[in-house]
């Protein structure tokens, strides 16, 4: 069994995206814009306010106006941020087994502190988590390795012996250039790039439930 694991949180804890995207569609609105369907937006929910004003709205952070739309989005998220935000299916029976078998179990995400925090505390979870690693607690942020370099030291156990798993190409890279067994969480967004197949993580879980006997497989 690995001595720690870790995960990403939007599409691989939590199931972000009902609160994230219903942020986005109101800033749709506000601009005279249509709302758009849930479906079409969840592949772009791990990619954060850029990534969602992106596919939305078909800017970038280089384009005029682009931080008032980011800052605006950002606020009507922080209204409302744990609202339909729900545990992935299983996910939370998983968390109960690491727990019993005496595995500490951590956060790496890119979400900020002010969004993460309040956002593990609406779900229980603050307290038992080892680590919550943010964007903005590191000095880099995914797909650099210094989140997991940090969160290895927050929690006392060497990299190596810990596991990552997440739903972005990104997640994967920042945990190998830690030196982190990677496992790609299926369930999530996995973003609307390369399929996940081809980032290069050491297994593919198909659900929560399969997170043990893939990490004992590969170590």
């Amino acid at each position: 069994m690995p001595e720690a694991i870790l995960f990403d949180l939007d599409g691989t804890l939590a199931d972000t995206a009902p609160d994230l995207g219903g942020a986005l569609n109101r800033l749709l609105q506000e601009q005279g814009r249509s709302p758009l369907p849930m479906d079409e937006l969840r592949p772009h929910v791990s990619s954060g306010a850029r990534g969602l004003i992106g596919a939305s709205l078909g800017i970038t952070p280089a384009d005029p106006g682009y931080l008032e739309l980011q800052q605006r989005f950002l606020a009507i998220y922080q209204e409302a941020l744990c609202v339909g935000t729900r545990l992935f299916a299983g996910m939370a029976e998983h968390l109960d087994q690491l727990e019993t078998r005496g595995i500490p179990w951590g956060i790496v995400t890119n979400k900020s502190q002010r969004f993460a925090i309040p956002l593990m505390e609406g779900l229980g979870l603050r307290q038992r988590s080892a680590c919550i690693v943010c964007g903005d607690s590191a000095r880099r942020a995914k797909p650099h390795g210094h989140p997991m370099q940090l969160a290895s030291a927050v929690i006392g156990i060497a990299a190596a012996d810990c596991i990552y798993v997440g739903d972005d190409e990104r997640d994967v890279i920042s945990g190998r250039v830690a030196g982190m067994t990677t496992i790609v969480a299926a369930w999530g967004y996995l973003g609307a790039g390369k399929p996940p197949a081809s980032w290069g993580a050491d297994a593919i879980a198909a659900s929560p439930q399969d997170i043990l006997g893939f990490a004992a497989a590969n170590r």
